[in-house]
């Protein structure tokens, strides 16, 4: 049985394969995950990966066998509600990292309160009335705060459609702009995880530059 790595080891990993000013701006950044489906759950894997240790996540469903196509889950995770079980994904990746959950539906009344004193929330809802809907939210009631939103990226095939855009000074969308209901194949692992990695590319590149 292999020995987990100590915190120091995992910070000098990271620090081998990034100069000091990234890992340290990554590791003191406070990213939030708004829903934990195709895009959020594998959007918190990638930034875990790469180094970000604070994460709050937000959702209130639980896995069901017919998100396992598309989402960071396992079979043995169904019926697991989606932040225990991003929590356990998550520090399987880095058993050191802060892992914020709110197991509860978002609401303009609850946002400012669970996601204001984030850099950047990763918007990751399915349906266009509550992607809008937090959107709007952080956007008037957390300043400061940006937002990567997605949109767009079901079916198969067309991977260079999916394209990263700054929509206003704090929003950047992710996506292919088609509808769900347009696309050929319905929701599948390959396009949702370009998408979601757009999203984590693009958080990261905000952390960096300020701008993607």
């Amino acid at each position: 049985m292999m020995n987990i790595p100590s915190e120091d080891e995992m910070d000098d990993a990271l620090r081998a394969r990034y100069s000091q000013e990234v890992h340290g701006t990554l590791i003191r950044a406070k990213i939030g995950i708004a829903g934990l489906g195709g895009l959020g759950s594998n959007i918190a894997a990638m930034l875990t990966r790469a180094g970000i240790s604070v994460l709050i996540i937000a959702d209130f469903d639980v896995v069901d066998i017919t998100n396992i196509n598309r989402q960071n889950y396992c079979l043995d995770q169904i019926g697991m509600k989606k932040v225990d079980a991003t929590e356990v994904q998550l520090k399987r990746i880095n058993p050191y990292s802060t892992i914020i959950k709110h197991d509860t539906k978002l609401t303009p009344s609850n946002i400012p309160d669970i996601f204001g004193g984030c850099d950047i929330v990763c918007e990751a809802f399915d349906k266009p009335s509550e992607k809008a809907m937090l959107i709007n939210t952080i956007l008037e009631e957390c300043p400061g705060v940006r937002v990567v939103s997605g949109s767009g990226m079901a079916g198969y095939g067309r991977s260079n459609e999916i394209r990263t855009e700054r929509l206003f000074a704090d929003l950047y969308i992710c996506g292919d702009g088609i509808d769900m209901e347009e696309a050929e194949g319905g929701l599948m692992s390959p396009r949702v995880n370009i998408c979601a990695g757009h999203m984590a590319n693009t958080v990261i590149s905000i952390l960096m530059n300020g701008d993607p």
